[in-house]
């Protein structure tokens, strides 16, 4: 189907058709591929534009849940909820899908307005994990259910593996931190609770609170490897409790 509205440039076209070979996935309508790679600033500058990625990746997001959790439900018959759940999270947290989209150049590909490019928007893993999951919604919306199935656990397979084979990373604090802005619309608070050992040898103690409820402290010889060992306390803690369900735990209303 031919773009209707701001007819891209013959180069924009070269390179989408280019970007849909490294997916393994044709687009019919190449003006949902097109969208998926639009970020807002650019709208704001362009009056012909069709839309931002937004739409899109609140559609991707939940497409990739599902068939992430489904993937792992069938194929780890021997774990149990909170595994799987913890699995899941690391599997399509921002610092992956961030990697996956640099690793196939969408970096390269979104479209920015100048105020966005100008502040390094290409390298800022929020906005490439966002449209990493616009372009899976865009490929459900082309392809149906199946086809975007398909291209997801392409990607996303190798991922499971390094999770169970523990060769991920392990950014308790980022992860914590996309939970509680994502369900919470919040932030972890981490607080210095003591340290102690002399200047060339020091321990430091930080609890990590998060509406109201206090993990902690833990301890690390930096405060960064404190925070991240009070991050990993609370994270463990809301997965163990069923994620969702954490948040009545905690007393929160669910969203």
């Amino acid at each position: 189907m031919p773009f209707r509205t701001g007819e891209p440039s013959r180069e924009r076209r070269e390179q989408l058709a280019a970007f849909q070979k490294t997916l393994s996935f044709r687009f019919k309508d190449q003006a949902l591929l097109n969208q998926a790679l639009t970020h807002r600033s650019h709208v704001n500058e362009d009056a012909h534009s069709r839309g931002n990625n937004e739409r899109l990746e609140f559609l991707g997001d939940a497409i990739l849940g599902m068939v992430v959790a489904a993937y792992l439900f069938s194929k780890l018959g021997d774990k149990a909820e909170g595994d799987l759940a913890r699995i899941k999270s690391f599997v399509v947290s921002e610092d992956t899908l961030s990697g996956i989209a640099a690793g196939i150049g969408i970096d390269m590909l979104i479209l920015f307005g100048k105020g966005e490019e100008r502040s390094g928007g290409r390298g800022k893993k929020a906005i490439l994990a966002d449209a990493m999951e616009a372009v899976f919604g865009a490929a459900y919306l082309d392809g149906g259910f199946d086809k975007a199935r398909d291209l997801i656990l392409r990607f996303l397979t190798p991922e499971v593996a390094k999770v169970l084979e523990d060769r991920h990373h392990k950014d308790y604090k980022t992860l914590l931190q996309e939970y509680a802005q994502k369900r919470l619309k919040t932030y972890p608070v981490y607080a210095l609770a003591g340290k102690s050992g002399p200047d060339h040898d020091r321990t430091y103690r930080i609890t990590c609170s998060l509406k109201g409820t206090a993990w902690g402290p833990a301890s690390g010889k930096t405060k960064k490897e404190a925070e991240q060992s009070a991050a990993a306390l609370a994270y463990d803690s809301i997965i163990e409790a069923g994620g969702i369900e954490a948040e009545e735990l905690l007393g929160i209303k669910k969203l």
